[in-house]
Formats: C-alpha cells, sequence, structure tokens
C-alpha cells in the first residue's frame, strides 16, 4: 500500500525494521554486564508450558533487561529522581527521520587514561544539514557482529555531550543509536548526553524526547530521509522493548 504523507509517499511493502530482538541463546548481543534474557516454559508440579514437553501449548516466562539486552526506547525518567514511564510519555509513533553514518574519532582520554571512540560535535554538524524529527546515527565499522557482541567492559563508542547544540539547531526531538548508550560505558555516572538531551537539568525537561538505543542499522540501509515508525512494547517503565521501522521516501 502507499501513503502520501505532506507530499512524500511511501510503500508500506518497503522497509527496514533496524531492531535487534531477544533470543534465548548465545546469540543475543547484551550490555550492563547482565547475563543473557531467559525464556523458559512455566514449570509447576502439574503443568510444564511446553508442547514438545507433552502439553497442549507453549507457555513461558520471559526474563531480560531492557537496557541490556537489546534495541529499546527510554525516556527522561530513565536518570531522574521521579519514575516515568516511557508508556506514558512517548506518542511520536510515526515521524521524519534522517540515518546519518559517522565514523567515532580516536580520542586519548586523561581522566581515564584510555583512548576512547567518540562522535564530535563537528563530525555531526558535516553530516546533519536539515531539520528532521528523528535522527538516527550508525556507527563504523558496522560489523554483523554488533546484532551478537557482548559490549560489557568494552568502552564502546559514544557522544560528545556537544553533539546536543547540532541536534537543537535542527529541532531533533528523538534519537536513535546503534550503541547500548548515547554516554560512556563508565563515566563515574555523570550521563552528560542524556542530561543535555533531555534538559533535566534547567527548568524545560524534554518529557516527550526518547533515546532509543541498541538498534542495528544493515549496509544496504542508504544514508537519507525516512519516516519511521516507532513500535513501543507499553510496558510501565522507564524504558522498554521496541521496534523502529524505516519507510524510505519514494520520489513522485
Amino acid at each position: 500500500m502507499k501513503i502520501t504523507i505532506e507530499n512524500k509517499t511511501i510503500d508500506t511493502d518497503v522497509f527496514y525494521d533496524v531492531s535487534i530482538g531477544l533470543q534465548n541463546n548465545l546469540e543475543n548481543p547484551r550490555a550492563w554486564y547482565v547475563d543473557f534474557p531467559v525464556i523458559e516454559p512455566v514449570r509447576s508440579e502439574n503443568f510444564v508450558g511446553s508442547v514438545a514437553e507433552g502439553n497442549s501449548v507453549n507457555f513461558n516466562n520471559i526474563s531480560f533487561n531492557p537496557h541490556g539486552h537489546g534495541t529499546h526506547i527510554e525516556c527522561l525518567g530513565h536518570i531522574t529522581k521521579k519514575v516515568f514511564s516511557v508508556n506514558q510519555l512517548f506518542k511520536d509513533y510515526f515521524v521524519k527521520a534522517t540515518l546519518v553514518t559517522i565514523t567515532p574519532q580516536n580520542i586519548f582520554n586523561t581522566e581515564f587514561q584510555q583512548e576512547d571512540r567518540v562522535i564530535l560535535k563537528e563530525q555531526l554538524e558535516a553530516v546533519l544539514t536539515h531539520e528532521t524529527d528523528c535522527l538516527m546515527i550508525r556507527t563504523l565499522p558496522n560489523e554483523k557482529e554488533k546484532l551478537h557482541r557482548n559490549y560489557s567492559n568494552t568502552n564502546f563508542s559514544y557522544l560528545d555531550v556537544h553533539c546536543v547544540e547540532i541536534m537543537e539547531k535542527y529541532n531533533v526531538r528523538h534519537l536513535i543509536v546503534d550503541q547500548p548508550s548515547v554516554d560512556r560505558e563508565n563515566d563515574k555516572g555523570r550521563l552528560a548526553f542524556h542530561k543535555a538531551f533531555w534538559k533535566t537539568e534547567n527548568d524545560a525537561p524534554r518529557y516527550h524526547s526518547a533515546i532509543i538505543e541498541f538498534a542495528y542499522f544493515a549496509d544496504e540501509i542508504p544514508d537519507g530521509d525516512y519516516f519511521v515508525n516507532i513500535q513501543v512494547a507499553p510496558i510501565e517503565n522507564d524504558a522498554s522493548l521496541c521496534r523502529p521501522i524505516l519507510f524510505p521516501i519514494q520520489e513522485n
């Protein structure tokens, strides 16, 4: 089905799913020092929720951490004393989006005495040139190992806090990245980018803006403009599993 939105056309049969879902095996990616998610049949004295084990239905419990096990959406409740639910605050399920690809720069961090891979303000400024509701950032190298990697204790790539200035310039409301976090893995709890993006330390916090982490943009997805449908699991928590679906904009 073809749909025209603001003089732009998309085909609902042509899309890219950039989410990483949950798997009950060693292929599942993870971060933040958590073990693998667990999907297993309910077991009691008189019942086993498994057809393979003789029951009429499969009836599983699922144990996972939304921040550590796959593509997730989070709101400012992730870093505020007051508990906010992303399921209540996020309402922009279908928005204009722009995908850019950036190779993080190697920067020696004198405080931690370690080389970091950082997306810098000037890098983002060079590739983002127009307004967009949702900015999506693919980092290079873009190995398929991202789909299975254990990111714990790897000092993965992150965004310099000054990138927020470019996002504000182009009215970016939502951000999607392919790393487990927009901030440094170990930053002594500062969470500088999270705080600057959501403006949690001034008088105008961005309650309805969202950050999506742990996405994966395959190489065949070209940089450029899209419409994105952000599907959110209805869980009352600061973060929830989500599935961003990208629809290429077609020429009229």
